[in-house]
């Protein structure tokens, strides 16, 4: 196998929950197993579309599953950094402490009221609306967010208390940033092309997540996997939120 393909299992093996078929792993391929975050995505993506139809007829149940589908795939790997930063975050705190609070295995009360918030809106939007034409959206919200979080990693400075700091301690190149912002332009464009003014979602998600980016970073100091992960599951809020209501 080429590095990028053993960058996209790397990726799926990481980030995934699904069981992966080949398992390899190379210290060298960190940028390009970001890279790859995207198409990871964009397959999530896939199963959550196809998940909402076999789901469609469940009444509340069905759109309960559809609103955990995406956190059963990952193995709640990106929820996790949500809770940490909204603990962190929400403390207003100095920031060493901020880190600390970041850093530390226990869950706040912020965490607890932010993962409430988050399960009963995106419930309440499945429950609400028929995703009738609109589950296309729903394949391409997880790319967009993932090449945000992606592109941020490899485009900023990470948190010295993150493990980011130790895996680009050499840096980044510029191929391979400008790579990630192209791949992020192309994931917010495709779905307009696909799905028309549903397709909005996709900048929606990309809106969510560079602002949960830019506010963590300015809250903690740079980047780290609990930033992303934050970064994630906001921004497919906000896609889920703007696919709903246009």
């Amino acid at each position: 196998m080429n590095g990028f393909d053993v960058a996209f299992f790397m990726a799926w093996s990481m980030f995934c929950s699904i069981p992966c078929p080949y398992k390899n792993w190379n210290e060298n391929l960190y940028p390009q197993m970001l890279l790859c975050l995207p198409v990871v995505g964009l397959l999530l993506g896939v199963l959550w579309a196809l998940g909402s139809m076999l789901f469609a007829g469940l009444g509340l149940f069905g759109a309960a599953l559809i609103t955990v589908m995406p956190y059963l795939m990952t193995g709640f790997i990106h929820l996790d950094g949500f809770m940490d930063c909204a603990d962190a975050v929400l403390s207003r705190r100095d920031l060493e402490t901020r880190r600390q609070i970041l850093k530390d295995s226990h869950v706040g009360s912020f965490a607890v009221i932010s993962l409430c918030t988050l399960f009963l809106l995106t419930f309440s939007l499945f429950a609400g609306a028929s995703l009738a034409g609109r589950r296309m959206g729903l394949v391409f919200i997880p790319a967009v967010v993932r090449a945000c979080a992606a592109t941020a990693v490899l485009s900023f400075e990470p948190m010295q208390t993150s493990g980011y700091a130790k895996m680009f301690s050499g840096g980044t190149q510029w191929s391979q940033r400008r790579a990630g912002w192209i791949l992020t332009a192309v994931s917010v464009v495709l779905p307009v092309l696909f799905c028309g003014l549903p397709g909005l979602c996709g900048a929606a998600a990309a809106a969510g997540s560079w602002f949960v980016i830019w506010r963590c970073r300015k809250n903690l100091g740079g980047m780290s996997g609990d930033v992303s992960g934050c970064a994630i599951t906001v921004g497919e809020l906000c896609g889920v939120v703007a696919l709903m209501l246009f």
